[in-house]
């Protein structure tokens, strides 16, 4: 049987195989990992071979370097991509590609997480299935703080995961919170020093390797029917407040003062 290769195709997405878990780590520590235009695009192809791929019982998504796991999305791009109404249609498909791709993977997903896990970050670490994280990291999604519209998926993972009063905490603050609240409010599951990141993550991929694939398959496609939103879930409606946020000018006044390292006034229109 002949078993793909995988290559991300940029090298800020870095991919290895080891024993039955298939690695997947951003790499782009010079700006702490945030997530450029590739790099969303890279990871779904990546998940479209390991889906098929007998070898592969876990995917284990991690950050270069010992700074962050995923800073949020590369601001540095904003303007040529999300400034426009459809640069912004285009980007949030891109993004929504990559995390719907994490979150219905029919294999178990695990987001190891030291340092900074921010906006994007945090999106990619409630898609997987399995949190852990050392010590020093620190969690936000700084959403109200960019005048930014936030996607119903992404806003039910959140909830889904750490319940409406949790969510509400840290979305309308926007305020960080560090590894042991993370814990606390369900954010992730386990916690340890940063020396330790690599074992724990080794008792994952042990377990993940030795237990019945199907079993586990068949847990989360259950638990995925169980979280299953109402049938009158009014999505055109989210989406359209979603796009009232992108065309508002508190976006373009919380855009332009992150790049200028301001605090941002904004007005509500």
């Amino acid at each position: 049987m002949t078993h793909p290769t995988y290559a991300s195709g940029t090298e800020r997405v870095e991919t290895w195989l080891a024993a039955s878990t298939l690695h997947i780590r951003f790499n782009n520590p010079a700006r702490h990992n945030a997530l450029s235009v590739d790099m969303w695009e890279a990871v779904p192809p990546l998940l479209q071979l390991a889906r098929d791929d007998d070898r592969v019982r876990l995917v284990v998504f991690s950050g270069a370097g010992e700074k962050a796991f995923v800073s949020g999305a590369d601001i540095s791009q904003f303007e040529d991509m999300r400034a426009a109404r459809e640069a912004v249609v285009r980007y949030e498909a891109m993004a929504e590609q990559c995390l719907t791709g994490i979150h219905e993977f029919p294999k178990p997903t695990l987001a190891c997480i030291r340092g900074w896990c921010i906006g994007g970050g945090v999106n990619v670490a409630i898609a997987c299935d399995l949190r852990i994280a050392a010590t020093d990291s620190v969690f936000s999604i700084p959403a109200a703080r960019l005048g930014l519209g936030y996607r119903y998926s992404a806003m039910k993972n959140l909830v889904d995961l750490v319940g409406p009063g949790a969510a509400k905490d840290l979305f309308f603050t926007a305020r960080r919170v560090d590894a042991a609240e993370a814990k606390a409010m369900g954010l992730v599951s386990r916690t340890c020093e940063p020396a330790a990141l690599d074992a724990l993550l080794a008792e994952y991929t042990t377990a993940l390797g030795d237990n019945a694939p199907l079993t586990v398959a068949t847990g989360k496609a259950i638990m995925r029917e169980v979280l299953k939103p109402s049938p009158d879930l009014d999505l055109a409606l989210c989406t359209a407040l979603i796009r009232g946020c992108f065309d508002s000018a508190d976006y373009t006044e919380g855009r332009n003062a992150f790049m200028q390292k301001r605090k941002p006034v904004f007005t509500g229109r």
